[in-house]
């Protein structure tokens, strides 16, 4: 759980997280809002921080998810740098998931 856990996105934080609806998981094929990995977004004077986990911590973040995520989240206007803090806890699990992306990948329930 994220100190902000539960708190109302600003206009600015809500732009960052519809800007990262962009970044697809290379293995999934999902975004990573609708896959549920993205846990906060915290923008402050510029710079946006995103704590997001992975579908599994042998999951390779690589260099190209990483650089996805930070050219979306400064492609908003007002955010000038991002830092990813990535977090393991809570762990990730498919009940994390929008409907949209279960649905895409064939879960039900």
């Amino acid at each position: 759980m994220t100190e902000n856990e539960g708190e109302r996105f600003s206009p600015i934080e809500d732009a960052v997280m519809t800007s990262l609806e962009d970044v697809i998981d290379p293995e999934l094929g999902i975004d990573l809002v609708n896959l549920g990995l993205i846990y906060d977004i915290h923008v402050n004077d510029g710079t946006c921080v995103v704590t997001m986990t992975l579908t599994t911590m042998g999951c390779p973040l690589g260099n190209l998810l990483a650089d996805q995520i930070t050219q979306a989240v400064v492609s908003v206007d007002g955010v000038n740098k991002c830092d990813i803090d990535l977090v393991w806890e809570p762990a990730w699990d498919m009940s994390k998931m929008s409907r949209f992306a279960k649905v895409a990948l064939g879960i039900h329930g």
